[in-house]
């Protein structure tokens, strides 16, 4: 369906959508952009990309379908640099974890306008692990995708977009930007920012040593997703400030109503509330292993 495919940035996720898509020809020509051309040297020698520039002018010429796939808090200046320069047939799209200030970056560079050929999307893998060399062509197999079309998005780029996207394995779902922040905020960026401050307050205890020595797997589980990126989290986490925000204040809302709890012994309110996430979270896996 796409004759040339430019993907901009060959980090973990523009590399394994480049992997997947040359594993499945779903490109005629994959051709990647970044700044410098160590990473763009070896997704070539990977088989991820078939050609590879640092001229954005370049990259974008003839392009059917650009990828923006850099870092949260420098992908709004590509997009809007991508908008100015790119044809108007091309179709736009990128990969970051939040959706609304790129939308309102699209206006700026628009003339105020949402660009019809904007199809902005969320895939929801990744790794602890960064960079083009931990790049897998089955990284988003079986994992959704979040698109989020407004009212002005061509419905026919919105499809193109799908297909890509389900040539390399992945569920696609569709939902508004507003709506996708918030969810994400709760899903994933708040349990990003409560095991970076638990690791970070563990560490800072004068008992740290012992504290690591004895943890057992609950506590790798719960604290594996500090071990992420830490500056695409803070980027993150600056980019949707107000949604965390809320997030952080309900969730601290819940835990100071179960530590009066743990403080006045109150066992039937402590129960009451492990039984309720309990029921929930089995429900979650359940719901997750039969899809």
């Amino acid at each position: 369906m796409i004759k040339k495919l430019t993907i901009l940035g060959l980090g973990l996720i523009g590399g394994s959508l480049a992997r997947g898509i040359a594993q499945n020809q779903f490109a005629d020509h994959i051709q990647g952009w970044g700044r410098r051309d160590a990473s763009l040297i070896t997704a070539k020698e990977l088989g991820a990309i078939d050609s590879f520039t640092l001229d954005l002018d370049e990259a974008l010429d003839g392009a059917d379908v650009v990828v923006i796939a850099t870092p949260t808090l420098i992908a709004g200046d590509m997009l809007k640099q991508v908008i100015a320069r790119a044809a108007t047939e091309t179709i736009i799209t990128d990969v970051a974890s939040v959706k609304g200030n790129l939308l309102q970056d699209a206006k700026r560079a628009n003339n105020g306008q949402e660009p019809s050929n904007l199809v902005l999307a969320h895939p929801i893998a990744g790794s602890e692990q960064s960079g083009i060399s931990a790049a897998r062509a089955d990284l988003f197999v079986n994992h959704r995708v979040i698109l989020t079309p407004t009212q002005q998005t061509d419905k026919d780029a919105v499809k193109v977009i799908q297909a890509m996207w389900e040539s390399v394995g992945a569920q696609v779902l569709e939902m508004s930007v507003l709506e996708h922040d918030r969810i994400l905020a709760s899903t994933s960026h708040l349990p990003h920012v409560l095991a970076y401050a638990l690791v970070d307050a563990l560490s800072s205890d004068e008992s740290s040593e012992d504290i690591f020595n004895f943890a057992a797997g609950g506590f790798r589980d719960f604290t594996r997703i500090a071990s992420s990126d830490p500056t695409m989290w803070q980027e993150i986490s600056l980019a949707n400030r107000q949604a965390i925000l809320e997030s952080i204040d309900a969730f601290s809302e819940h835990l100071s109503a179960l530590r009066t709890a743990i403080k006045n012994e109150d066992g039937d309110k402590i129960l009451a509330t492990f039984e309720r996430a309990k029921v929930a979270r089995d429900a979650f896996v359940h719901k997750s292993n039969s899809n």
